[in-house]
Parts: C-alpha cells; structure tokens; sequence
C-alpha cells in the first residue's frame, strides 16, 4: 500500500489541452514559473531519472551527488518555447500527455544527464558534509542485477529504458525525446534497451522505483576518521555553512514566528505562496448564495468576528501546509492531509468554545485549523490541530452545515447561510417534537448534544435543517445526512414510517463513526408475514454512503412486531457487508435471511427478498424452496443454510452475508 501511495503521487500529473497544429510538437512557452513549480513537485523523480541515466562511475555517493547537480541546474533563467524540442503531443483521455512543464523540464535534466563525465566532473550545488560518505539504501539481489545490466548499456540506451519503463512513454514518444536530447541513434538506443539482460519485476517499474535507485533516500557512513582529522578547519567551514543555510531556508520574509505551529518551509514556488498568502483567500460576499447556479460550499460567505485577522490566517494557512511536529492531524478515511494547490476559501474564522477556528476549503476537502483562544491567539500556535474531511461533490442538502466545534458531548454547527432554521430530534423517540436550537448571526448553532456510544442505547440525537434534512454527528467536520426510501430515489425522513424505521434503526450508527460516510439510507424491501399468525415484519437493509466512493456498509435487518412497552425497540441485525454494490442504486434489489424463534417457541428460517426475487432456495443445513420472494420453513437451533433467490430477469440473487 505504502509503495502504490508513493507512485501516485510521484506520477506527473496530467493535463488535458488542445493539440497544435500537426499534433506532432507543443508550441507553448515554459514559463520560469511553470518550469519552477515542476521541478519542485516532481524534485524526487527527476533525480531518480538522472541517478539512472548518469553513468556509474567509481562511487555511489558521486553519482548522488550528480544526481542532484543535475537537476538543480535544471531551471532555465528566462521563458523558453518548446517548439522544436520535440515533447510528445497532447492527447485527450486518459491518455493526455504530461504536464508540458515537466515534460520540459525532465528534457533538461535528460541532456545533462547524458553529459555523462561532465555532469559527474561538475561539483553539485548544495552544501556538502565534510567526513560523511552518502548513498543510497542497498536493495536485494535483483535491484544489483538491474544496476549491473543498466551498466553495461550505454548513456542513450539507458535513458531509452528509463523513458519507456519508469516514464511509460511509447517507442515513438521515447525516441522523439531521445532525439530532442541530442541522441543521433534513438532508435538504436531503444533497441539495446529491449536487449537488456534485466531480473524480474525491472518491467513493471518496482524495481526503479526501489529505494536502491532513489538518491533522495540516503544513508551516512564516515569516511577515514584519521585522514578526517587533517582537516579540522574544513569540517568547522562546512559545519558554519550549513548553519548559515538552514537559517536561510528556515527564516524566509518574516520568519517562523507569523507562521505559528508550522514547520520549517520545504519549498517556494509561486502556487505554494499563493496558496499560504491570506491576502489571496477567495472571500463569497454575503448574498451571493441567492443567485449561485448551485447551493454549495462554494456559495457559503465567510462568517465570524475574525475574518480580518490576517496573521491568524497566515497562521492557520501555514499550519495547512506544513503541519508542526506538535499539531494533531486528523482526516477521514480516502482524505488527503496536503498542502492546497492554490488559494483556499475562507468559510469561517472566529472564537468558538474558548477556541480561535478557521474553516477552510479548497474545491475537494474543508480544513479545520483550531487554537487555543489563551495561547494560539498570541501568534505561539499553542494548542493548533488540524482536521481534514472530503466534501467534493457536496450540494443542497449536503451542504448545509459543518461541524465548527466540539466540547464535553456537544457540538456546535455552523450552518449553510440558506438554513433558516433547526430542530433537534431524538432519533429513537420519533413521536417526541424535537427542541429550536438557535442558529446565531454568524451561522453557528447553539451546542447540540453528540451521539454517545453506550451498550444500551437510549437515544440518538439528530439535526433536522429548515424542517428537512435530517443530519447527524459520526465524529466528522461533515455530519451525515439520513435518508429513508427506494436507493435509487432516497426521500427525506418525515413520513411516519420513515420515523418510524430509523428509530428501529439509528443505533446501529455507531458502528459509522471515523469513517468518512457521507449518507445512510433505510430501505424497507419487503414486509413478510411471521408464521403462526405472529404479525408483520418488516425487512430494511441500511446503506452508508462514503465521501471518497469505496468503502460502502450494507446491513440487512428484521424487525419483528415490538413487544409491549417498547414500541421502537431495536431491530435485528441478520447480515452485514463491507463495499460492493448491494441496496445501492447500482443494485437495487436484496435478499436476506435470518433463524427465528417465534412467541409459541418454534424455530424458523425466515428470508425475504425484494420485488425483484422470483423465487428463493435454501441450502446446506436447512433444505427448503419457495416461489415469491418470501420463504417460511421449519428449523432447529442453531441451524445455518445458505440462500439464494431467482430474479425476474433470470438472474440469480445471493443473500446479504
């Protein structure tokens, strides 16, 4: 898992444009800018690309060193047009062509690379440690037999087999960047690469994505400790220059103190600045929700009395993207914890609970940044923590409020400027009216109770929004809508029945929390009459829904008519299931079954299955048939059999496990 996370994001990313003329070469011109923030984005692949395609040499460590050189002298000093330098062509699809200005900048690295002696000749451009020899990590026997086979090929065969293996260019593309590089013989190049002796796995590029070829990854050992001594006044040199370098890159413009919590900067370009430059935050005017094409987040005005306060936001800001070693970080399951890509927009900044908060967002996901009001007020970021939680695709209903605080069982609410009004309900007394909580000037709610995980649950408190949605609190920025009804067409839970199954059915949330659920539906798929003349039950199956698509719960239940007394008692849980498509508006049809005991003692299989099932089989254990979606057969304690049922298309339909 940590190497698939690893390729993605050293993957360039990709961009979709028009083709020129021809379709054959880019016309557009690199800006130092764009040639800057590629370099920096994408620093540890070019590396890995030069340490590959410089030669070997007498020593590792040099070749790092190289490595580096290489790609630092990189950047070119004015805007450059790449016509002529033969990058490949944009395609549209998934088959677009890479970022021009990496593709521009990897050319660069690819003909100092090929430089060969030069490069290695050339001393590198960072501070070195006097008395420390650096390499990088050893690998197995076959990342060594990889490094000898790509020893014995040549500068340009080399290079072709890093642009096709580890860049997957095609030939035709490899060839023109081989030629772009000054490679006379491209096509000759690529064919000793295809004639490479290489091990097993060098093909599919986890082999040069190992840590034996990543010279960002390195290991120290000490050189000769008595030729080290010789040269006393050297490594003191050494030591003051990289003092005096990490002071400069520690203490850029203003230096540490503005950005409160946050670490060290790790690098400059002009998206990161603009991104941490508060002065850049996009700011909704108060109205312009009324007239927005769609009702969300983006629509949402910045609210709270400190919107104004720019070094909080730098604060806040900074913290987003280089979180301290003392700031806690959270995020939901499938939520990137980086940096934002540009300007962020500002939702909420303002005292909350004894706690200075700013919500942020970015397009993809709200932040949380939050202070102590006694301590990180005063620019110290004593007490910071970051939350991080996905919202893309969030509209309507979905986007009518966010968690701001949280403190001893409450949480407060900041609602959507369109929620007039809210109610809190008791999901497990859907008779009861429900409380008004007060939602303030600046869209932040009176505290709400949060639902508190017990083995006897009593009550599951909800928030009900301008009479609507119904939303409720798993432990996220974003609480989770409810919905009751068909998957393909989920409704709002008013209706009695609605009520009435998700008082049946709200404790069995707590098995949702932490993770990332964006809306539970209830879906009643049949009602079966009980053997013996015991009543109705009705059959639901629960779907949550999350932010990030994968990582779904479908859970099937019955609920029998509810004894004396406890007219909303909990349901029973027959079958829980972990992604796939079952209840959802994909698949929206089920089967499920369960072992029941009846009032008069007896034992049965009971299954059900929704209007789509024909018919249902049991197997292994209890033996049975029946046509329709309903089976009623006689069991005995602790039997177990296994259902299948016959959909009207002639399908088959396997039980909810």
């Amino acid at each position: 898992m940590k190497q698939q996370q690893k390729q993605q994001q050293a993957t360039p990313r990709r961009v979709d444009r028009p083709s020129p003329a021809g379709g054959e070469e880019l016309g557009d011109v690199i800006d130092v800018e764009q040639a800057e923030a590629a370099l920096v984005e994408h620093y540890p692949r070019l590396v890995r690309l030069a340490y590959l395609v410089l030669p070997p040499g007498r020593s590792r460590g040099r070749r790092v060193l190289a490595a580096h050189g290489v790609v630092q002298r990189t950047l070119p000093r004015q805007r450059s047009s790449t016509r002529g330098l033969g990058l490949p062509a944009q395609r549209a699809g998934t088959d677009a062509a890479i970022d021009p200005g990496y593709a521009f900048v990897r050319l660069r690295v690819l003909r100092a690379a090929l430089s060969g002696r030069r490069a290695l000749r050339r001393p590198p451009l960072f501070p070195q440690v006097w008395g420390l020899r650096l390499f990088p990590r050893s690998g197995g026997a076959d990342e060594l037999a990889l490094d000898q086979a790509l020893s014995a090929l040549s500068g340009p065969a080399r290079a072709a087999f890093v642009l096709r293996d580890l860049e997957r260019l095609s030939p035709p593309e490899a060839r023109r960047v081989l030629e772009a590089a000054g490679v006379t013989h491209a096509r000759e190049a690529l064919d000793e690469a295809d004639r490479a002796a290489t091990p097993a796995g060098s093909r599919d590029r986890s082999l040069l994505e190992s840590a034996e070829f990543d010279p960002c990854a390195l290991q120290a050992r000490p050189t000769d400790l008595i030729r080290r001594r010789q040269h006393g006044r050297a490594v003191l040199a050494a030591s003051a220059a990289v003092l005096v370098c990490g002071a400069l890159l520690g203490m850029p413009g203003d230096g540490w103190g503005p950005d409160g919590a946050a670490a060290p900067p790790y690098a400059q370009n002009a998206a990161s600045e603009a991104a941490l430059d508060p002065g850049k935050l996009t700011v909704t005017s108060a109205t312009a929700w009324k007239l927005a094409a769609r009702q969300d987040f983006a629509a949402w005005p910045a609210r709270g009395d400190r919107i104004h306060d720019k070094a909080l936001l730098r604060r806040a800001l900074a913290v987003w993207a280089r979180p301290g070693a003392g700031v806690q970080v959270s995020a939901t399951p499938g939520t990137a914890a980086g940096p934002a890509a540009g300007p962020a927009q500002l939702l909420f900044a303002g005292v909350v609970d004894h706690a200075v908060v700013v919500l942020l967002h970015d397009g993809l996901r709200v932040v949380r940044y939050a202070e102590a009001a006694d301590g990180g007020g005063q620019g110290d970021g004593t007490g910071a923590a970051l939350d991080f939680a996905r919202v893309d695709g969030a509209a309507g209903d979905a986007a009518s409020a966010l968690v701001v605080s949280r403190t001893q069982g409450n949480v407060r609410y900041l609602t959507a400027p369109w929620v007039k009004s809210a109610r809190l309900v008791d999901l497990v007394r859907p008779d009861a009216p429900g409380q008004p909580v007060t939602i303030g000037a600046g869209g932040v709610t009176t505290p709400v109770p949060t639902p508190q995980p017990a083995e006897k649950c009593t009550t599951w408190p909800a928030l009900r929004t301008g009479g609507g949605p119904l939303l409720t609190d798993l432990g996220e920025l974003a609480p989770a809508r409810l919905t009751y009804g068909t998957p393909r067409k989920p409704g709002g839970v008013t209706a009695r029945p609605a009520r009435t199954a998700w008082a049946r059915t709200a404790c069995q949330l707590a098995t949702l929390r932490g993770q990332g659920v964006r809306t539970v539906n209830a879906w009643e798929f049949a009602r079966q009459p009980l053997p013996a003349g015991s009543g109705l039950a009705a059959w639901l199956c629960t779907r949550a829904e999350t932010w990030r698509g994968a990582g779904s719960r479908a859970m099937a239940q019955i609920q029998t008519p509810a004894p004396h007394g406890a007219p909303y008692a909990a349901g029973a849980v027959t079958a829980r299931a972990e992604g796939g498509t079952a209840c959802g508006p994909r698949a929206p049809r089920a089967l499920a079954g369960v072992l029941w005991k009846s009032p008069a003692g007896t034992w049965w299989l009971l299954a059900a299955g929704s209007r789509q099932v024909t018919s249902i089989t049991a197997r292994d254990g209890v033996h049975a048939e029946a046509a329709g979606r309903f089976l009623a057969a006689p069991a005995k304690a602790g039997d177990r059999a296994e259902l299948t049922g016959r959909l009207a298309t002639g399908g088959r339909i396997e039980a909810l496990h």
